[in-house]
């Protein structure tokens, strides 16, 4: 289901935006799966750590969320939203349509 307020960008979108410091990029997959397939500037949050670590977050700043393949990413939107994120947008298709 689709998260309100909740942007969706392409990979392409997503590589454009790396270099951007006012955009916070997070990962929600597992630590095993961040190890093994990850892109800086993406830091690691599992989706399961989320909600207890978005005072690490700041609210104002766009928040892009990946995972392997969209599903968690939707979920953490769901999370950040609720706690009053303003900006957050998901990668669609997650890390399995990087190249």
């Amino acid at each position: 289901m689709p998260v309100k307020g909740v942007g969706h960008i392409t990979v392409q979108d997503a590589k454009a935006k790396l270099k951007d410091k006012n955009i916070q990029f997070i990962d929600v997959c597992t630590p095993v799966e961040y190890k093994a397939n990850h892109r800086k500037p993406f830091k690691n949050i599992p989706l399961a750590q989320l909600a207890n670590q978005t005072k690490k977050l700041d609210k104002s700043k766009e928040v892009v969320i990946i995972c392997q393949t969209g599903m968690r990413s939707m979920r953490a939107a769901k999370i950040l939203k609720r706690q009053d994120f303003e900006k957050v947008t998901i990668v669609k298709g997650g890390m399995s349509t990087w190249v």
